[in-house]
């Protein structure tokens, strides 16, 4: 008697979460960047995830090093929030870009794309994402609306994808630079993938 083809469970990914913000770092209030994080993703993946998290001030090179620390400890996928707009203090995508081994440019535009579809300011937005090592780094907006419009995208009242949020991209993403293989829940976001990278049921 054959036994069913079952899938095999998820693998387990590691992933780093960072809060960048003066005022939440020194708890003048409460950080809210690291819970909406925390939560979208434990909602659209189906792997274990381990987080590894850091709440930082707005210094460059402390932020700097908390992305190469987290890379380091072997995150495959390290999502900032914060500190990406024009003030003086905003050196997150400095601090992103001088630990860069390759630039991923269209994770900022489609983002700002996505935003744009709520507020002009959008444009001021300088979020980026790069690839260090077998790593991917994402640089999220500071608002926890704005983080789940960015990752999931834009849908329509009957859960019609109107924008491709910027995580559909990250699976596959992460495969090529040699990281776990990420699976989604579609409902929450759909992974795409083309035919030849979907693996197989076992």
């Amino acid at each position: 008697m054959t036994e069913p083809m079952t899938r095999a469970m998820p693998e387990p990914v590691r992933i780093g979460i960072v809060s960048i913000s003066d005022r939440a770092s020194t708890g003048v209030y409460e950080d809210k960047g690291l819970p909406a994080l925390k939560e979208w993703l434990t909602r659209a993946l189906k792997n274990p995830i381990t987080f590894e998290a850091r709440l930082i001030p707005d210094e460059k090179a402390g932020i700097s090093a908390a992305l190469i620390e987290l890379v380091d400890a072997g995150c495959s996928l390290v999502l900032t929030t914060g500190g990406t707009g024009p003030a003086p203090r905003d050196v997150t995508p400095e601090a992103t870009l001088a630990v860069a081994h390759k630039e991923m440019p269209g994770f900022g535009e489609q983002m700002r794309q996505i935003s744009l579809r709520f507020v002009p300011t959008a444009i001021l937005s300088r979020q980026c994402a790069v690839i260090r090592d077998k790593s991917l780094i994402i640089n999220l907006p500071g608002q926890p609306k704005s983080i789940q419009e960015t990752l999931e995208g834009v849908k329509a009242a009957g859960n019609e994808q109107i924008v491709n949020g910027i995580f559909s991209a990250v699976p596959y993403c992460v495969d090529l630079i040699g990281g776990p293989y990420l699976e989604t829940h579609d409902e929450v976001c759909k992974a795409f993938r083309p035919k030849s990278a979907i693996r197989a049921p076992r």
